[in-house]
């Protein structure tokens, strides 16, 4: 398979999945807002929770809700906004129309129409829970379209690849959202508000039912545990990590347990990482210090990825170890 053509793929499907999550990281607050009246201190650390927080202030100063949901949202200078990452799938699935299904491109091409409907009125903000749960729809629109309308071959597992490290990648910043804006006082620890906080959060993961399932109360821990090390939750980092290490070796024909490229030894050592973590360790060493690592782990097997598929390289440099690149913030991350 050509290196556009992959490049493009993988691409599309971690710009939709990137979409999907910004409306969940939102959710955060509108399922807060249920609970709690007073939430307008906690929109400025959504959009630190984002990494973008230098250039919302230089656009929009004050971070009220109506400036943080368009930021978010419908702002086209935000590089990880939602109509940007539609833009930008909708470019790439342009660009491989004849290696995508049909059903695929009017996919994404209906979910970019739609936002930019919507980001021409005021409805969005209007009914947000109605809007971001439709945006979250098309997102899941997308992926079972791809599942059933695209050959499971390279094409589709650089799809899955891609789409899998990005939520793995915006599962852990979700759990970051409570270090930021959901940390309470002390003595609220254990607490209704709590509680309260750590359900919101698992809302807002499409968690909350699987986890009543397998763990009944709520307990910070192992909330922590379920999105973080679960083995069978298809959002939880492990589970994410794991599907895409199959997709990559699938695309490569090596076996799962060896490595022949940097891309393989990276997301191998990650996922071997976490098949071994205990929740009390991450406790332990404090939950944003855990997940700021795992980002910056996450951000060393994007980099293998598209150093060992999508670079032109000379022959002689393909058995070389790759170089260590200094990591970006997630806001400049490789966006096309």
């Amino acid at each position: 398979m050509l290196s556009r053509v992959a490049d493009a793929i993988y691409w599309m499907n971690r710009y939709i999945e990137r979409m999907e999550n910004v409306a969940r990281f939102i959710d955060v607050n509108l399922n807060l807002a249920l609970d709690f009246s007073d939430l307008d201190a906690q929109w400025e650390p959504l959009v630190r929770t984002s990494g973008d927080t230098e250039p919302f202030k230089e656009r929009y100063g004050e971070a009220t809700r109506d400036n943080v949901l368009r930021f978010l949202t419908f702002d086209r200078d935000n590089p990880n906004s939602i109509i940007t990452c539609l833009a930008k799938a909708r470019e790439n699935a342009r660009s491989v129309r004849e290696i995508i299904s049909s059903d695929v491109w009017e996919q994404v091409n209906r979910a970019y129409l739609m936002v930019m409907d919507a980001g021409r009125g005021d409805a969005a903000l209007d009914t947000p829970y109605e809007f971001y749960s439709a945006v979250k729809q098309a997102a899941h629109l997308f992926v079972g379209i791809t599942y059933l309308t695209m050959s499971h071959n390279e094409a589709w597992h650089f799809g899955r690849l891609g789409r899998l490290l990005e939520r793995a990648d915006k599962t852990s910043r979700i759990l970051d959202v409570k270090y930021f804006i959901l940390l309470p006082k002390p003595v609220d620890v254990g607490t209704t508000i709590d509680e309260l906080q750590w359900a919101a959060l698992l809302r807002s993961a499409s968690a909350f039912e699987m986890y009543r399932k397998s763990h009944g109360s709520i307990s910070p821990a192992k909330v922590v545990g379920f999105l973080m090390l679960d083995s069978k939750f298809p959002r939880s980092v492990r589970y994410c990590l794991n599907k895409a290490e199959r997709s990559l070796h699938a695309i490569t024909g090596a076996p799962i347990g060896t490595w022949t490229n940097p891309a393989e030894r990276e997301l191998g050592r990650l996922t071997a990482e976490l098949a071994f973590a205990e929740t009390k360790e991450i406790l332990t060493r404090g939950l944003h210090e855990y997940v700021d690592d795992l980002q910056k782990h996450l951000n060393h097997v994007s980099d293998a990825v598209y150093y060992t598929f999508f670079t032109m390289k000379p022959i002689a440099e393909e058995d070389a170890i790759v170089p260590s690149m200094p990591l970006p913030p997630l806001s400049s991350a490789k966006l096309q």
